[in-house]
């Protein structure tokens, strides 16, 4: 029984983490999405989004930020 409840705890962090990474991966434009791992474990998820405004300065001659 104990290795049933690791699996069934091991399955649900992987399910966890595996929606976390989706949501990262579908909710950036432009950026990074840096996994820390540790232990063979990932340990973390770091996001970085860049904001890119190539479209502003077809708006008018000099246009731009």
């Amino acid at each position: 029984m104990a290795i049933e409840k690791d699996s069934n705890r091991k399955s649900i962090i992987n399910d966890a983490i595996i929606k976390e990474l989706n949501d990262s991966v579908h909710g950036l434009k432009y950026g990074t999405i840096s996994i820390t791992v540790h232990n063979s474990k990932i340990v973390q998820i770091e996001v970085s989004e860049k904001k890119r405004f190539d479209d502003v300065w077809t708006i008018e001659e000099g246009g731009g930020i």
